[in-house]
């Protein structure tokens, strides 16, 4: 079990639904995170639509909405320039990709609560060391 008050930072890609959850992530490690559609308002006042941490070296962009699957990767790519990484959600189907064998990490955690279209429950955990990522999904129970 991955147990996230040793994680350095929790990095959410949006839908907390409540605002209780985040509070509750943020008493286990710094959170970065951006809104998802199906926060309520107070979320989406107190959080951006779109982001970019600087994690260990490494800059990684977090968004919810991906847009159409057609086309994502190049296009979430082109959206953070200089990245890394980008981290979306909103589809609750994990992925774990990179674009070319030096090029961004496209990544989806998945869902941890709610699984609806994707295969499992599922998180990822990032180590990053001097500007090197390490994605690894991590299936929960």
């Amino acid at each position: 079990m991955v147990e996230l008050t040793r994680a350095d930072l929790i990095v959410h890609a949006g839908d907390f639904v409540t605002l209780s959850v985040l509070e509750e992530l943020r008493e286990l490690a710094p959170v970065e995170a951006v809104y998802g559609n199906m926060d309520e308002p107070a979320l989406r006042e107190s959080l951006p639509e779109e982001r970019v941490a600087e994690v260990a070296g490494a800059r990684v962009g977090v968004v919810h909405l991906p847009g159409p699957a057609a086309g994502r990767e190049a296009r979430l790519a082109a959206r953070f320039p200089g990245c890394d990484a980008v981290v979306y959600g909103h589809t609750h189907i994990p992925q774990v990709a990179r674009l070319g064998p030096e090029g961004v990490w496209i990544l989806n955690p998945g869902s941890p609560t709610e699984r609806r279209r994707g295969p499992v429950h599922s998180m990822l955990v990032l180590e990053v060391e001097e500007g090197e990522i390490r994605p690894e999904l991590v299936t929960l129970s």
